[in-house]
């Protein structure tokens, strides 16, 4: 049985009082302005009211800056207000001890327009005792940034999550709900009115948690409801109105729960066979898209208006071949884009799950895809960027090599692609 575990706290009205009187108004989970948050303004990969951000560069063609980065992290950039936002993990030998096996656990702010340091941040100490082994392909710094006015929400998974100031001026931390990971940290918070939303699903005792985004004290936790024999995942929700009710979809290991973010009940469930789900999913036409991610994964459309376990009557259609394991789906129109780890770009109709096509793009993908235009950005794990049109016709645009390992999803900001490599940050630009 789904446990719900809520904390009401006698000061909720005092920090809302707080809120409005320091901050202006109760924290809203639409960012103003920019690409402030993981996959963009409305969480979807989608660019809007965007124009002229090029579809052809190299390392010496319409890059206005390269900005070599410190540390590692494959969190993705955000862009806000002029700046960029970062998460790195810093080994402490590079401020010193070079046989430190410890990390400094950072946010990193550029300046958007010349890509130069302004902050370089220690929000946390990751010591070597709670640093367990990584995957090849995660970082200590996976989880993405979030800008909300003037405070900015730094998140490490197990490790902790910070609120600062937009100076990376501390307000709270948060580092009591640490877990035994699997592979590293992963999925990224969704901020929902003055609650932070996130997924802990780690070796054991997997669950939900939403945040005070003011204090940063436990609201409310719900337990995942069944016992997965790989109870590990890395998704980050995401926030859907159905018929006027918010719901947060936070997929995990065998199951995806939908969650009144107010009190963290669950409205549905739905069980599939699937563990480890990176993808975050996407809501389009009335129906929710996800991925079940390993060992084969399915991808799933779910009419969101039911109630309780709804595994055997509000799944629409589900697709097994070519589904991504790592990067999210994009939707436009009646059509669902995806590509796979291994390099499959797909089209499919969203109400039916019939294939439009399926076409070999090459590399592998940890990415997520962005759209701008009425075209798709996919970019591969060693830099490389095909640029296709939309729609139901597969159309080669152009492809664009920066050379550079890369995991992390783009940005877009007025006419500018950003892409962090390993190493780097670009600003792309004609």
């Amino acid at each position: 049985m789904t446990k719900i575990r809520s904390f009401h706290l006698a000061t909720s009205v005092f920090s809302f009082l707080i809120s409005v009187c320091f901050f202006g108004s109760p924290i809203s989970h639409v960012a103003a302005e920019g690409w402030s948050r993981f996959r963009g303004p409305s969480g979807n990969g989608i660019a809007e009211g965007t124009s002229n951000v090029p579809t052809e560069w190299s390392r010496d063609t319409n890059i206005a800056f390269r900005t070599p980065l410190p540390g590692q992290g494959w969190s993705s950039p955000v862009v806000s207000d002029g700046r960029i936002y970062l998460s790195a993990a810093i080994p402490a030998g590079e401020a010193g001890d070079s046989k430190s096996p410890d990390f400094d656990l950072s946010l990193i702010v550029l300046d958007a327009k010349s890509g130069d340091v302004l902050n370089t941040v220690s929000l946390m100490e990751q010591t070597a005792e709670k640093s367990p082994k990584i995957h090849k392909k995660n970082s200590h710094a996976s989880p993405t940034p979030i800008v909300d006015g003037d405070r900015v929400f730094v998140h490490f998974g197990y490790q902790g999550t910070a609120c600062v100031d937009l100076d990376g001026n501390e307000i709270w931390k948060n580092r009591d709900l640490f877990f035994k990971p699997v592979h590293g940290n992963g999925g990224t918070p969704v901020l929902v009115d003055d609650k932070l939303i996130f997924t802990c699903d780690g070796a054991s005792d997997p669950k939900v948690v939403a945040l005070d985004a003011n204090t940063g004290e436990v609201v409310w936790e719900v337990d995942r409801p069944n016992d997965a024999s790989r109870k590990f995942s890395f998704c980050t929700p995401a926030l859907i109105s159905v018929n006027g009710q918010g719901q947060v979809i936070a997929p995990g290991s065998d199951c995806v729960l939908s969650i009144s973010p107010d009190d963290g009940r669950v409205i549905w469930q739905l069980l599939y066979s699937g563990y480890s789900v990176i993808p975050k999913p996407i809501y389009h036409n009335r129906l929710v898209f996800l991925s079940t991610s390993y060992d084969t994964p399915s991808m799933l459309a779910i009419d969101p208006t039911g109630e309780g376990d709804v595994t055997d009557t509000h799944l629409k259609w589900s697709l097994k071949k070519n589904v991504p394991h790592t990067p999210s789906m994009l939707a436009d129109e009646e059509w669902i884009y995806s590509i796979s780890d291994d390099g499959i770009a797909m089209c499919v109709e969203a109400a039916t799950g019939d294939i439009v096509y399926k076409k070999r793009v090459g590399g592998g993908f940890s990415a997520s895809p962005v759209m701008v235009d009425d075209k798709i950005y996919y970019t591969n794990e060693s830099g490389l960027t095909t640029v296709i049109a939309a729609g139901p016709d597969y159309k080669v645009l152009a492809e664009n090599d920066l050379g550079e390992r890369t995991l992390a999803s783009a940005a877009v900001d007025g006419n500018a692609l950003f892409i962090r490599t390993a190493d780097a940050i670009y600003r792309i630009e004609e």
